[in-house]
């Protein structure tokens, strides 16, 4: 099935949102949702790094860990680093820890920017900001937009690819900001004391999840 750019925005954005529909990156959605600045700020980190993580693990798929195909070309086996690519390249025994090497890469580059540039939400997203190394979230993206994509056997172009990491970003932004209001709202209303604070937020989260379920087979989309 042909995907165009318009199905994977309104697909990962709405319909598979990173985190009312999957489930990832709960731990900075819970932690920096207190304040809709700090939101804002984090959601535009997160999707700076998963637009770029998107771009950079596309091209390591495609022209490092995979098998290269009669027609195609392979870094290590250009630079003589090996032979012959196996069968099945190194995508199982590589392509986590690269992913991981090179969204920490990202996060340690954004984590300069905005201490230098912007020390006051710098300080705001705290442990969080670092965190977003081991964000599931931009793993899951990474992961979707070379191998996983359903409805496809061979990975997203690159162009989609980067779409897709952008997507996702403002998808998880979304849903950061969407929180922050509503928790603003609650740090004033009248909320029982066993459900203050991570309770109420984790209710309100199931409660939005429950929401963007309106959004399924929306034009015709499933993902």
């Amino acid at each position: 099935m042909h995907v165009g750019y318009v199905e994977i925005a309104i697909g990962t954005i709405l319909i598979s949102n990173m985190v009312l529909a999957r489930f990832l990156g709960l731990c900075p959605f819970i932690g920096v949702t207190r304040r809709t600045s700090d939101a804002v700020g984090m959601g535009f980190a997160v999707m700076f790094v998963m637009t770029l993580a998107a771009f950079a693990t596309s091209l390591l798929y495609k022209y490092v860990l995979i098998h290269p195909g009669p027609d195609g070309f392979n870094l290590l086996v250009a630079l003589g680093v090996v032979k012959e690519m196996p069968a099945d390249g190194y995508v199982l025994v590589l392509k986590t820890v690269s992913y991981i090497l090179i969204i920490a890469v990202l996060v340690q580059f954004v984590e300069m920017v905005l201490r230098k540039s912007v020390p006051v939400l710098y300080k705001a997203l705290g442990i969080y900001l670092p965190l977003i190394t081991t964000n599931c979230a931009v793993m899951g993206v990474a992961l979707l937009t070379t191998s996983d994509w359903k409805y496809q056997d061979a990975p997203l172009s690159l162009g989609k690819a980067v779409w897709m990491g952008f997507c996702g970003g403002v998808g998880f932004t979304l849903a950061m900001i969407l929180m922050s209001g509503i928790r603003e709202r609650l740090a004033v209303a009248r909320v029982p004391k066993a459900l203050q604070n991570v309770p109420i937020a984790f209710i309100s989260t199931g409660l939005m999840a429950l929401a963007f379920l309106g959004f399924s087979k929306l034009f015709g989309i499933e993902l």
